[in-house]
């Protein structure tokens, strides 16, 4: 089975709250049936979540009654881009089922306290495709936090053991600096969890709320140390996610998992 994130930046634009890259989102839906794999759906947050989440300072917990409001907006915000999502999924008949992060989350100072895995595990065994994404949840001692779509990667990972962890983004891979910034960047092919080490948070200049390429970074270093694969793939190139699916070698990044 597979796990697959889809990056905020690929189905919104970020700089515009709640633009919808519903066109994008459809070509992506369409590649995920085509392939017909098991898989687990997670999408970011992108221009839905991040700019509330951003003004009312929602990551650092609650220090005030407009947080509350705050809050309340930010997941109604999320929920809706979700709604968008499913929509594009159901378009080709895929038996996609919304997941919300609340529901089955709690954390504890950023980390995690409380998980459901074992729904997860009975819709799949229905056939039903889960969907979560990034979203505000309770947390037991700043009274909420954020909890990113990466962080909810990493907790299914760790649970289902899936083949390969795909991360659909709006850059080619990883890259050797920043390519938005840098136009001398040069795209790294393929890792080692030793080359992933190495490798500075310096490669993103536009951290989100949840930590941007650096949160990645960190995430695919733990699903290397868990022995999975990940791929790093750009979602604006039509099939290339179809053919990661399919088994096919294209234009991205690949993390070796560590086989000890």
């Amino acid at each position: 089975m597979f796990i697959i994130k889809l990056g905020g930046s690929v189905i919104t634009d970020k700089s515009k709250v709640q633009s919808f890259k519903e066109e994008i989102t459809n070509r992506l839906a369409s590649e995920i049936k085509r392939a017909n794999k098991k898989t687990i759906i997670i999408h970011g947050a992108g221009s839905f979540g991040h700019i509330i989440a951003k003004k009312y300072d929602l990551n650092a917990g609650l220090k005030n009654e407009d947080q509350l409001h705050g809050f309340s907006l930010t997941h109604a915000m999320v929920q809706k881009l979700n709604s968008l999502v499913l929509k594009s999924l159901h378009r080709y008949n895929i038996s996609a089922v919304s997941i919300p992060p609340h529901s089955v989350l709690k954390l504890n100072n950023h980390n995690y306290s409380k998980f459901d895995n074992v729904i997860f595990k009975d819709y799949l065994d229905l056939g039903l495709i889960p969907v979560t994404f990034g979203d505000v949840v309770l947390d037991e001692k700043l009274g909420f936090s954020i909890c990113s779509g990466d962080l909810l990667i990493e907790l299914l990972a760790n649970y289902f053991k899936p083949d390969k962890v795909i991360f659909v983004i709006d850059e080619d891979g990883l890259y050797s600096s920043n390519p938005k910034t840098d136009k001398n960047a040069k795209l790294i092919h393929e890792l080692k969890l030793n080359d992933l080490l190495q490798l500075s948070t310096t490669l993103d200049s536009h951290a989100d709320v949840t930590g941007g390429m650096g949160g990645k970074i960190a995430s695919i270093k733990y699903l290397a140390e868990l022995g999975i694969d990940t791929i790093l793939l750009n979602g604006n190139k039509p099939d290339r996610l179809y053919k990661v699916l399919m088994g096919e070698n294209v234009i991205s990044t690949k993390v070796f998992g560590d086989r000890k």
